[in-house]
């Protein structure tokens, strides 16, 4: 069946008094293209999450954030006292060494240097873990979801397109004889205009109307092409459609169609090639969202 690349999941717990959130979003790409934002907390984390959605997810551009909300209870980040008193007496002596003022708003300044205002470092408890862990694994059940949502309609976009196309190949017939019989005519008529300066052996100019025209058959573009919607359709019931097994389809799709436009000789004929790519280029647009 396919899926989109296309998605979309978040997920919330509480541990605590503590709400953890969980957020995930994908776009199409030719691979998996992984980036991340996880909350300190959780930073040691990061490896086993990438695992997780390497694993599940396979294709995709795909952002990932891991965060706690702010609340009452969240732990307040502590001062290092001994490190802001060293930065406060260095910048006091820069100051009287340098005769530039000491500036009127200490704490302003010193709280913004490295370092001095650091979370509590407490290890990460294998309770919240357990929680948080839950969160991500949702937030990705969600995208999955999504992805399924959104590639149930690329399906229905699909069939609709096929079913176009093959519409289309079943007018070809009603032109192929005319079509035939309208270049046969045109070269007899240019023959009989030459009748009277050359002579020319009627026999073999049979046999080289006959080569001539079958040049210009196109059964075997017809059944061709009617494999390939047959075999792109299967395709997409199958258990995983890839985008680049029906993108390869489509690509052999658009050579048959090409194929009957270059051996067309016939406008009605050549509309209807038109009106084949132009159904193509909508499937090959969309097949690249696909998984």
């Amino acid at each position: 069946m396919i899926q989109s690349m296309t998605g979309y999941g978040k997920a919330s717990a509480v541990f605590q008094g503590k709400k953890i959130v969980a957020e995930i979003k994908s776009l199409n790409s030719k691979q998996l293209d992984l980036s991340t934002r996880i909350t300190s907390c959780y930073r040691e984390k990061e490896l086993e999450i990438r695992s997780l959605i390497s694993r599940t997810l396979e294709r995709g551009k795909v952002e990932f954030s891991l965060y706690i909300e702010s609340n009452a209870t969240e732990q307040a980040a502590l001062v290092n006292k001994d490190l802001l008193l060293s930065y406060k007496k260095q910048l006091s002596d820069l100051s009287a060494e340098t005769g530039i003022p000491e500036p009127a708003d200490w704490f302003g300044l010193l709280l913004k240097m490295p370092d001095v205002l650091k979370a509590d470092p407490t290890e990460l408890d294998p309770e919240e873990w357990s929680v948080a862990a839950q969160a991500v694994q949702t937030a990705i059940d969600q995208l999955i979801a999504f992805r399924k949502q959104e590639g149930a309609g690329l399906e229905r976009f699909f069939n609709e397109k096929i079913g176009r196309i093959e519409a289309l190949s079943l007018e070809v017939p009603q032109y192929e004889r005319p079509r035939i019989d309208k270049i046969k005519g045109r070269l007899e008529d240019n023959l009989k205009n030459l009748d009277d300066k050359i002579k020319f052996d009627p026999n073999r100019l049979e046999q080289e109307l006959i080569f001539y025209i079958e040049k210009l058959d196109i059964s075997e573009e017809k059944q061709r092409l009617a494999n390939h919607l047959k075999y792109f359709r299967e395709t997409m019931q199958e258990p995983v459609a890839t985008g680049k097994k029906l993108g390869f389809i489509a690509q052999e799709m658009g050579r048959e169609i090409n194929t009957l436009g270059s051996k067309a000789n016939q406008s009605d004929l050549q509309i209807l090639v038109v009106k084949m790519k132009d159904e193509l280029e909508q499937i090959k647009e969309q097949v690249l969202n696909v998984l």
